[in-house]
């Protein structure tokens, strides 16, 4: 009798043991919500590696303003030219100056193409010379070099400038030089002191 009253109680005794260490079971909506919110966070950290990663191999670019020029490489080169050669306006003449303070005609156009990688002897007949010819007005480019001649003679060059528009209709150029008077200035081939003394054209950029 007291053999088959004490199993009972053992066995009572056991389960109640393996109910309170056993843990209680997870809601399933618990278990998903942990797991979404892991993974979020792994994105997160995996997505700020990345973008630190990112950032030094692609340093970020400064964003031009909208009334930044256009980079001089590309316009044609003769507009580069000229625009380089009117930057010296202004700049007074002296025999012999070769800048960028003072100029005399030849070290002027000198100065001007030796920028874009042409060098010419400073002096016009040498450069007359140097230069290819144009054979007419109508051959006549921008950034061609024109000549002129002496007061006494025509033909013995004394002064050489830089085309800077033509104008077809009327047969006549702009041309920019160093002039005695007024320094690096602009000045028409119609003018009567130009037009007695005009030699001829010479070209040193590429034909466009």
């Amino acid at each position: 009798m007291r053999i088959s009253l004490i199993l009972p109680v053992l066995l009572l005794s056991m389960l109640s043991c393996a109910s309170v260490r056993r843990a209680a079971p997870v809601a399933k909506e618990d278990v998903k919500t942990y797991t979404a919110s892991q993974s979020n966070e792994k994105d997160q950290s995996q997505q700020g590696k990345n973008a630190s990663a990112q950032s030094e191999k692609y340093p970020a670019k400064l964003t031009p303003t909208p009334d930044e020029p256009a980079p001089k490489s590309k316009l044609p080169l003769s507009e580069q030219v000229i625009n380089y050669a009117r930057t010296f306006t202004g700049t007074p003449y002296r025999l012999g100056a070769s800048g960028p303070d003072r100029f005399d005609c030849s070290h002027f156009t000198t100065h001007v193409f030796k920028k874009f990688g042409y060098t010419l002897t400073p002096f016009t007949q040498a450069q007359y010379k140097e230069a290819r010819e144009v054979p007419s007005y109508g051959d006549m480019q921008v950034g061609d070099l024109v000549f002129f001649g002496k007061r006494g003679s025509v033909r013995d060059i004394g002064h050489v400038g830089i085309v800077v528009s033509l104008n077809r209709e009327n047969g006549s150029f702009n041309f920019i030089h160093a002039s005695t008077s007024k320094g690096v200035t602009e000045d028409n081939s119609n003018q009567p002191y130009f037009m007695m003394r005009y030699v001829g054209a010479r070209r040193v950029l590429p034909d466009e």
